[in-house]
């Protein structure tokens, strides 16, 4: 027998007080295939495909890639909760990353987003659009940019200093990077396994940027 993984489905719901937010956190938090997004009242419930978790693993590891031949330090945050009660707004990204800021959260376990950084990277995978506006509940976590790939091309959002994302051409995470170069990587995908990918990666880094400088 053959056991595929269901298509992405949407439920959403309105009236939804932040505490009853926070009790359904808890209620699904043994629910990893669950994403739940909640702005000012409205909670939407989504769950994930088999196609939108390899796309997430297929940038997660170029990010790894990526950020190992730069040299840069990582600190995966994978599709950690983050909230906030001032705003009433709160979601799971598909992936998250501390580049700049991961000397700050370095070794911890929790992050409070009323002391802690939030993550200077987060990824979207549109494959099946979130029927809120999510953009805008990263917009008011101050997540400062946002790789958005909507089953074609990949996209970079920088958030202005207006409070709204503008796209780019290039990370701010990682200022060499163009959204252009990482769209056409796409057209790998599926044609080799995990491991063989990275390495993929790693080779085509290398090559576009030059060997970079392990951090101590």
């Amino acid at each position: 027998a053959t056991v595929q993984k269901p298509p992405e489905q949407h439920f959403l719901l309105y009236g939804v007080s932040w505490q009853e937010y926070g009790r359904m956190l808890r209620a699904f938090a043994e629910r990893p295939s669950l994403r739940l997004t909640y702005d000012r009242g409205a909670l939407e419930l989504m769950t994930l495909s088999l196609e939108h978790e390899a796309l997430v693993r297929f940038f997660s590891l170029l990010v790894l890639a990526l950020t190992l031949e730069l040299g840069l330090p990582l600190k995966g945050g994978g599709s950690t909760t983050f909230r906030q009660r001032r705003h009433r707004r709160g979601l799971e990204p598909d992936e998250c990353y501390w580049i700049a800021n991961e000397p700050l959260v370095r070794g911890k376990n929790k992050i409070d987003l009323r002391r802690d950084p939030p993550p200077d990277l987060a990824l979207e995978v549109d494959v099946s659009y979130s029927t809120l506006d999510r953009m805008s509940v990263y917009a008011a976590l101050r997540v400062p940019e946002l790789w958005r790939y909507d089953g074609t091309a990949l996209t970079f959002f920088a958030l202005g200093s207006d409070g709204y994302y503008a796209a780019v051409a290039q990370s701010l995470a990682m200022p060499q990077v163009l959204s252009a170069d990482l769209t056409r990587l796409l057209a790998v995908r599926g044609t080799m396994d995990e491991n063989a990918l990275f390495r993929h990666f790693q080779a085509w880094a290398r090559q576009r940027f030059g060997a970079g400088q392990t951090n101590p």
